[in-house]
């Protein structure tokens, strides 16, 4: 695929992250990678002490940034939840805490691609967009505009969707679902390692199966975009910096 053309970029040396910044993404990395197998493996088994070890893969990940800066808050946070979930190594209980990670991650996600459609808010795939061509020196033009916007609505639909689902799963899965350990009858009993498939293995491959359709597509639909092909469509993404990405997050 071509990219427009634009005037040279001027050349910007940013400056070199900190190390504990590398360190610290190289382990959120691994971290993320290790968790949903992980997860799966505990309700599969069944075992309570998987199950908490995901939970500490999980309050790592999510506190390992702040911690490698030295956040003294993020550290005494992290001893409070670590702490918390020694209690639960032999407790059948501790399965319950994997049932939430999955609706949570994929509600927040949603909620955030659709609170950008509404309120006069610029749609997150276009700010994205609009960013790239913007780095090229270009404009998106209003068929460019029209489909991120569309877009957007896709990704809010479908993870929505997907929140729904691991919700349900959550609540029917047996033996480890929260109706069952509170001695209930699920309208529809669903086998803990099935659940836990989709919830944290397949439900990836969902997300990823549709950004790669959608890309490919998208090649179709607009061949001239600032970016040759899907690594350097990455590559283009990573480089609009931090700056741009706090930004869109907020």
């Amino acid at each position: 695929m071509s990219r427009p053309p634009g005037p040279p970029e001027a050349g910007v040396s940013a400056p070199a992250p900190q190390a504990g910044a590398r360190w610290a993404v190289a382990a959120a990395l691994l971290l993320a990678i290790a968790y949903p197998p992980l997860a799966h493996w505990a309700n599969a088994k069944g075992s309570s002490q998987l199950a908490v070890l995901a939970g500490v893969a999980l309050v790592l990940l999510l506190l390992i940034e702040p911690m490698a800066r030295l956040r003294g808050w993020a550290w005494g946070l992290a001893v409070v939840l670590l702490a918390a979930l020694v209690p639960l190594w032999h407790s059948p209980h501790a399965l319950l805490l994997l049932a939430a990670p999955p609706v949570l991650f994929t509600g927040w996600v949603a909620w955030f691609f659709g609170r950008s459609l509404v309120g006069g808010r610029t749609p997150l795939i276009t700010r994205i967009v609009c960013g790239l061509y913007a780095q090229a020196g270009h404009v998106a033009g209003p068929a460019e505009l029209t489909y991120t916007r569309r877009l957007t609505g896709c990704w809010a639909g479908l993870l929505a969707m997907m929140t729904l689902a691991n919700l349900l799963l959550g609540l029917w899965e047996v033996p480890g679902g929260v109706l069952a350990q509170l001695g209930r009858v699920p309208p529809l009993a669903i086998a803990d390692a099935q659940a836990s498939l989709f919830a944290n293995l397949l439900g990836y491959g969902v997300v990823g199966g549709f950004f790669l359709g959608e890309y490919a597509l998208r090649a179709r639909w607009f061949p001239v975009r600032p970016y040759r092909n899907l690594v350097d469509f990455l590559r283009q993404l990573v480089r609009l910096g931090p700056a741009f990405w706090r930004d869109v997050l907020r």
